[in-house]
């Protein structure tokens, strides 16, 4: 005999991937001011530019890896993150390197310089309550790669470091997520300056 209608579709057929792409941005410090050197402000030839306060913007992707700590213990899914954060800490009209009275060669006057930093990660994010509309998470510890504008006295750009941070998120409809998040990152100093900095602020998160 055959049995007519549809058949219930499995869990795995209705459940969310778990995939999300995110849009980041807030509050940003970083642990010490680059006032003083030659490409920040001339060491402080006409004043200083060394504020540590500013804000940041990114966007990532958080690829499922697993919904179930690869069956260890329901619930508890692990995520890897893949993002890319613009920092901009602070901005003054100071001397720099191409400033009369700071390089002799140079012929320019006073302009202003932002004091930047881009960061590339790759972190894992373990979040709790899968299966929820509300989902705790934390970074035990991510791999950074950062660039840092302008160069340090040394003339290098290039840095790479660690970050731990936690957050949570709430599902608003569908598959659109609103979440906050703080995070702390603690650089290697390879260019011979202070790169480590914190950040606190919200994200909206796309399912897919």
């Amino acid at each position: 005999l055959a049995v007519c209608g549809a058949l219930p579709a499995s869990a795995d057929e209705t459940t969310a991937t778990g995939n999300r792409v995110f849009f980041r941005g807030g509050f940003a410090a970083t642990n010490s001011g680059r006032g003083g050197e030659l490409f920040t402000d001339g060491h402080n030839t006409a004043g200083q530019n060394g504020g540590t306060g500013g804000y940041y913007v990114g966007a990532g992707e958080d690829i499922m890896l697993t919904k179930d700590l690869w069956g260890m213990m329901k619930s508890i899914a692990v995520v890897g993150e893949i993002g890319v954060e613009y920092k901009r800490f602070n901005s003054q009209t100071v001397a720099n390197s191409d400033t009369r009275t700071v390089t002799g060669v140079s012929n320019g006057g006073l302009s202003k310089v932002q004091i930047t930093m881009l960061t590339v990660d790759v972190a894992p994010k373990v979040k709790f309550m899968q299966g929820t509309d509300f989902q705790p998470w934390i970074i035990p510890v991510g791999l950074d790669f950062h660039v840092i504008s302008p160069p340090s006295n040394q003339t290098t750009v290039l840095d790479i470091g660690v970050q731990f941070g936690g957050g949570a998120e709430y599902r608003v409809w569908k598959e659109l997520w609103l979440g906050v998040d703080a995070r702390y990152h603690l650089a290697a100093n390879q260019t011979n300056s202070v790169n480590n900095y914190g950040t606190v602020g919200a994200y909206v998160g796309i399912g897919f």
